[in-house]
């Protein structure tokens, strides 16, 4: 964890890089009177690794999800997002949920490829494959490697439904083709916004878009004829939960429909984290926070249990549902019908080349 006294890195959401759960090495920091005071800690550079997947759809049987399949064309995120509930992934690669989330990135240039040859099986059944669902598929680092794009473009070619969740702006590069799908009800996009404050932004989530360029993402998208939703998430006791009303509000005038929202989940390192985050930043508010969590989490830091993982328990989570639910009926948010059941019958294997042409006689 941090040395009491040391800078948090600049730009980066965690402020140490711990080890994870299965590393077999550790590393401590400690001042040897090389480092003046007046020295500031060198910027974390980003690292990028391939990773030649074998397969590339996840699938889940989670009563709490909306959706059986997801890809995720990245590990790590860029972002910095310190609650971020996929940060103890990382582990798995031995590497720190912390400072490496962020910066060692693993990148899946045959993504494309493995979804094609998925979808030709002959066994293979559609249904919405969500892209999002544990690093942004819009993070900085797709501008380049436009990994996202080239899924989207096999999704357009089989007439398969996406359903994506991104903060990142970069999503409008893509329009034309999520316009393409969202004609024939095979696209719909929820746009995450925790905060509406630059402040807070900054030191919550560094790398991600701003809260204002993500409404003007979420009316770019809107205006396109693509179905959005707000995802107001996590809901942070007394961070940003002051913010709920205003959210739903700015995101209905930006476009949105659909509205859902998530209390913070604090899994396995994420726990550790966002608490040397809280003291870091919010240091006067950090108990009262971790108790306001824990009176939703059954007394706990995190509760994993489906059923109430995604919606929390007690007397602050039902708080926030009350508001959740009168603020979506003012703004007339959530009337309609939900948009993540996509079409699914309009998926078809295109021919490929070397297929036998039918010949006319």
């Amino acid at each position: 964890m941090r040395d009491a006294g040391s800078v948090p890195p600049k730009g980066r959401g965690a402020v140490s890089n711990p080890e994870g759960r299965f590393e077999s090495r550790r590393a401590e920091r400690f001042d040897d009177g090389w480092l003046l005071d007046e020295d500031a800690p060198p910027r974390q550079a980003t690292t990028l690794h391939v990773e030649q997947a074998r397969t590339i759809i996840a699938r889940n049987d989670s009563p709490d999800l909306p959706f059986t399949q997801s890809i995720n064309p990245y590990r790590g995120c860029e972002h910095g997002c310190i609650y971020c509930y996929a940060r103890p992934t990382h582990a798995y690669l031995n590497l720190s949920p912390g400072l490496d989330f962020e910066t060692q990135l693993f990148y899946k240039p045959n993504a494309a490829a493995l979804l094609e040859a998925e979808l030709r099986r002959p066994g293979y059944r559609c249904s919405m494959i969500s892209l999002g669902a544990n690093t942004d598929p819009y993070q900085p680092v797709e501008r380049d490697l436009r990994i996202t794009r080239s899924l989207l473009e096999v999704m357009v070619r089989f007439r398969h439904p996406v359903g994506i969740v991104t903060k990142g702006t970069l999503i409008e590069r893509d329009i034309d083709l999520l316009q393409d799908l969202a004609r024939d009800g095979l696209a719909t996009v929820a746009v995450s916004i925790t905060t509406l404050k630059p402040e807070l932004k900054r030191t919550l989530e560094p790398r991600a878009a701003s809260g204002a360029a993500r409404l003007r993402t979420l009316r770019a998208l809107s205006e396109a004829g693509i179905p959005t939703m707000v995802l107001y998430s996590p809901v942070i006791p007394f961070v940003n939960d002051a913010e709920l009303e205003s959210i739903l509000a700015a995101a209905h005038a930006a476009g949105a429909r659909q509205a859902a929202h998530i209390p913070l989940r604090l899994p396995h390192e994420v726990k550790d984290l966002f608490r040397e985050w809280l003291e870091t930043h919010l240091p006067l508010k950090a108990e009262h926070v971790m108790s306001l969590v824990r009176q939703m989490r059954g007394g706990r830091d995190n509760d994993p249990a489906f059923g109430s993982r995604m919606t929390g328990q007690g007397e602050y989570a039902r708080i926030i549902r009350q508001r959740f639910d009168l603020a979506c009926r003012r703004l007339g948010l959530n009337t309609g019908e939900r948009s993540a059941w996509l079409s699914t019958t309009q998926f078809r294997v295109p021919p490929q080349a070397g297929d036998q042409l039918d010949l006319a006689l």
